[in-house]
């Protein structure tokens, strides 16, 4: 069975930093996009940021500059540095990754940023 495994959130100051990790365990087969969504309460789900096989990398405008993904295709696993934060930028953060045709999410894991 496929699972994400996510870490990292957690309660930072304004201006501070935070990394997230999403491990993935089970045999997921080829793994072509790996990206973290989040959602703040009251809002949909939003995209912040994903990295193809490639390497290749798409932002939310909203980040861009601030939030740095990367991934490690040998250990199936996704980092997003966030620097800079903001307290607008507090919400439940989901990993997803898409792999032989569909799409595998984590449980979320919280990060808040106080003013």
């Amino acid at each position: 069975q496929v699972q994400l495994v996510e870490s990292g959130g957690g309660l930072v100051q304004a201006g501070g930093s935070l990394r997230l990790s999403c491990g993935v365990s089970g045999s997921i087969g080829f793994i072509n996009t790996m990206g973290w969504y989040r959602q703040a309460p009251g809002k949909q789900r939003e995209l912040v940021a994903r990295i193809f096989r490639s390497g290749f990398t798409n932002y939310a405008d909203s980040v861009k500059g601030r939030f740095t993904i990367s991934r490690d295709n040998a250990k199936n696993t996704v980092y997003l540095q966030m620097n800079s934060l903001k307290p607008e930028d507090t919400a439940l953060y989901y990993c997803n990754v898409y792999a032989a045709g569909r799409d595998y999410w984590g449980q979320g894991t919280q990060v808040t940023v106080s003013s």
